[in-house]
């Protein structure tokens, strides 16, 4: 008797962060709030259009915040994209930290901040989501996202600083310094991930 063992298939992964919110402009933690892209974030989300228009896509996933949803409406349009929304991919909720700049965290709370830089996956903003909970809620999605786009490109926008913990799930690597990835600026990475 013979066992039949599936190998992996490679995926390629177009992670790509929306254009900036007035937020992120000024250094404010926007977690899952749901705001618009403001103006700088659209003319990065220009250029994206322009960068990517000559890659061929079926689908763009994006999550449901204003900001990722405009990103992908703008990279599908005038293409045969599909714009699907997939709840899972919501930002991470920073409950009290809503709106506090990042910098006042830093000077007001040391501990937490240096957590934050040293061991994300321990942080868990006061009425949010712990940041190891989002890492579980994102990589069941990102299997079945994946799953439905074997050996193609799957691109999904994902605001940071979900973005960065889906790029470590994706890579097998622990998020490094929250801080460094709390704010969007419109770019995207394509990355390979193996697939069962």
């Amino acid at each position: 008797m013979s066992l039949l063992l599936r190998a992996p298939v490679m995926s390629r992964v177009l992670l790509i962060r929306p254009g900036a919110t007035e937020f992120d402009e000024q250094g404010r933690i926007k977690g899952s709030l749901d705001m618009p892209l403001s103006d700088r974030g659209r003319s990065q989300v220009a250029s994206l259009a322009v960068e990517l228009a000559d890659v061929r896509l079926s689908t763009i996933f994006t999550a449901p915040c204003e900001s990722a949803r405009q990103t992908a409406e703008e990279l599908a349009r005038g293409r045969d994209i599909r714009v699907k929304t997939v709840g899972c991919f919501r930002n991470i909720d920073h409950g009290l930290w809503h709106g506090k700049l990042i910098d006042e965290v830093r000077r007001n709370q040391p501990r937490v901040y240096r957590t934050g830089m040293e061991s994300p996956d321990e942080l868990c903003p006061p009425g949010g989501e712990a940041i190891r909970d989002a890492r579980l809620r994102v990589d069941r999605a990102l299997r079945k996202v994946m799953r439905k786009g074997r050996e193609t490109v799957v691109a999904m926008v994902i605001p940071d600083p979900l973005a960065a913990v889906v790029h470590g799930v994706i890579r097998g690597e622990e998020l490094q310094n929250l801080w460094h990835f709390e704010t969007d600026n419109g770019r995207w990475e394509l990355l390979e991930a193996a697939t069962w």
